[in-house]
């Protein structure tokens, strides 16, 4: 199950996204907002990173204007490692490289169908391990120091 959330700059995207990945028949719980009214990011971010950090969802996808804020916010939970990426090479290296287990995207940079590219990207790719999971392991040291 993906868990996916967004604030009001993101929530057009994230309700493209989410029936998108339904209509791919992936699993999602969706964790708000769910108007455009305004919203704060951070509030925004932290019930899907609770999710993910749970088990309850595999994963997460987090959307605000510009996908910045969000990402950072997401990035103080430990143990999350959320990415913002504009592109798709950087979502397929997210995951392969760095274990992303958030992806973060813009809703007011990134078109619907650029978002679902990247999305898909991150989603099919797999963590390649080895040199990148020694790396990983060295992130989560410094968290833990």
């Amino acid at each position: 199950m993906i868990a996916i959330g967004s604030d009001h700059g993101g929530f057009e995207l994230k309700e493209h996204i989410k029936k998108y990945l339904i209509n791919e028949g992936v699993e999602i719980k969706d964790y708000g907002t769910f108007t455009e009214d305004s919203v704060d990011y951070p509030d925004c971010a932290a019930p899907v990173c609770k999710a993910v950090l749970s088990g309850e969802a595999e994963s997460g996808i987090l959307v605000c204007g510009t996908g910045i804020g969000i990402s950072i916010a997401a990035n103080k939970f430990k143990g999350i490692r959320a990415a913002l990426c504009g592109d798709v090479y950087s979502a397929k290296m997210a995951k392969e490289h760095n274990n992303a287990n958030i992806i973060c995207l813009g809703g007011r940079v990134t078109g619907r169908e650029l978002a679902f590219m990247i999305v898909d990207a991150w989603r099919n790719a797999k963590h390649l391990g080895g040199r990148h999971a020694d790396r990983v392991a060295k992130i989560h040291a410094i968290e833990n120091a």
